[in-house]
C-alpha cells in the first residue's frame, strides 16, 4: 500500500467534486456563436492568455483576433447594480483582443442572456488590475448600459468583422 486511499476509500469517506465551474462553458458558448458569424476558431493548446484566437477572410486579407471570455453568473442573491462587469486579471492583450462577456441569470444557465464583445479600448486600469463594466444589473437581468449598447450582441460582434486585422499577404 502506497499510503494513498483507494478509489472506494474516498467514495465512503463522503468524497465531493469540485464545485461547478461554468468558465469552459462560457468559453464553448461564445466560440458556438462565434463559429455561427462565420469565425474560424482555433484554441491554444495551453489555457495561457488568450481562450481563442479568431479568424475570418476579408477583401485581400484575413483578419486575426485574440479572444478572451470573461463569463458573469447572476446568482438569485445578486442585487441591483449601475454597473456590472468584469473587474481583474486579464493574462493577455492585443491592440486586436475581443474580451467576450457572456451575462448569465440565475434563471437561466444555459445560455447567457447577452453577450458583450469589447475592444481593447474599453478596458481601463483598475487598483484589481482591469475594469470594464459595459452592463448593469436590474430586476434580477443584465441590461447593457447607456453607452454601452454598441458593445452588444450582433452590432458588437460585426464591428470586429470590419476592422481590418493581419494581411496574409
Amino acid at each position: 500500500m502506497t499510503g494513498e486511499p483507494e478509489i472506494n476509500e474516498t467514495a465512503s469517506r463522503g468524497y465531493e467534486p469540485p464545485a461547478r465551474v461554468r468558465d469552459y462553458f462560457a468559453e464553448m458558448y461564445v466560440a458556438g456563436v462565434l463559429a455561427d458569424a462565420g469565425w474560424d476558431i482555433y484554441f491554444p493548446r495551453r489555457d495561457n492568455g488568450f481562450d481563442m484566437i479568431v479568424s475570418r477572410p476579408a477583401t485581400n486579407t484575413t483578419i486575426v483576433r485574440p479572444v478572451q471570455v470573461k463569463g458573469k453568473y447572476a446568482s438569485d442573491e445578486k442585487t441591483d447594480k449601475s454597473a456590472y462587469g468584469y473587474v481583474g486579471r486579464l493574462t493577455a492583450f492585443h491592440d486586436d483582443m475581443i474580451l467576450a462577456m457572456p451575462f448569465f441569470t440565475s434563471q437561466d444557465a444555459h445560455a447567457p442572456a447577452l453577450i458583450a464583445w469589447l475592444p481593447r479600448a474599453a478596458l481601463r486600469p483598475h487598483s484589481r488590475g482591469w475594469r470594464c463594466q459595459p452592463a448593469r444589473f436590474v430586476n434580477s437581468a443584465p441590461e447593457p448600459r447607456p453607452g454601452y449598447a454598441q458593445y452588444f450582441g450582433e452590432p458588437g460582434l460585426m464591428v470586429f468583422a470590419a476592422e481590418v486585422g493581419v494581411s496574409i499577404i
